[in-house]
């Protein structure tokens, strides 16, 4: 078998499933399931709540590892490859744990004529932390991504769910961070 991978892993690579992040709950919780039934009523097929039901989902597990499609698709009663398919596709489900405060920056062509990337670098030094990890003590976590929609005021910050732009700079940077650790910025899956 010719395997780019070293030997010792190609005999049994893992299936994508398989190489997620686990969730410490494996099922939802009762209110969470309660959300995603109702929420299946509303469209006229239950295909076409995946989307919604993820984003719940993600919310009571903190992340959208495979526990937490499995679940969706049994709420839904629809193909876990479907679901499956939806959570890795789109940026916004994270397949592994992200801290209290997500940070995301743009670095996308706009955004990184007006700084975004050395931005990302000064926020990753400030919190000490590295793109893709969680910090020691689960507060912080930060991503490099390609568009957060704010082309014309950028550079871009999203804090979880929060958008921060209009010319973000350093002291900017410095405010929204000082929010956080004063508990004015909503924590992720609130």
């Amino acid at each position: 078998m010719n395997h780019p991978l070293p030997p010792e892993t190609s005999d049994r690579p893992l299936a994508p499933g398989q190489r997620l992040a686990h969730s410490p709950r494996a099922t939802l919780s009762a209110d969470c399931v309660r959300e995603i039934e109702a929420l299946a009523t509303k469209y006229p097929e239950k295909l076409a709540a995946t989307l919604p039901a993820l984003y719940l989902a993600q919310a009571d597990l903190g992340f959208a590892g495979l526990e937490a499609m499995k679940e969706v698709a049994r709420v839904l009663d629809i193909p876990e490859g479907h679901v499956f398919g939806v959570a890795t596709f789109y940026t916004m489900f994270h397949q592994k744990p992200v801290g209290k405060f997500h940070m995301q920056v743009c670095t996308n062509l706009c955004c990184a004529l007006r700084g975004g990337a050395k931005l990302f670098e000064k926020l990753c030094a400030r919190l000490a932390v590295k793109p893709g990890e969680v910090s020691p003590d689960g507060m912080w976590s930060v991503e490099e991504v390609e568009c957060l929609g704010s082309c014309g005021s950028g550079p871009c910050l999203q804090v979880n769910h929060e958008v921060y732009d209009e010319f973000l700079d350093t002291a900017r940077l410095d405010a929204v961070i000082s929010a956080c650790r004063q508990g004015n910025v909503p924590v992720w899956g609130k």
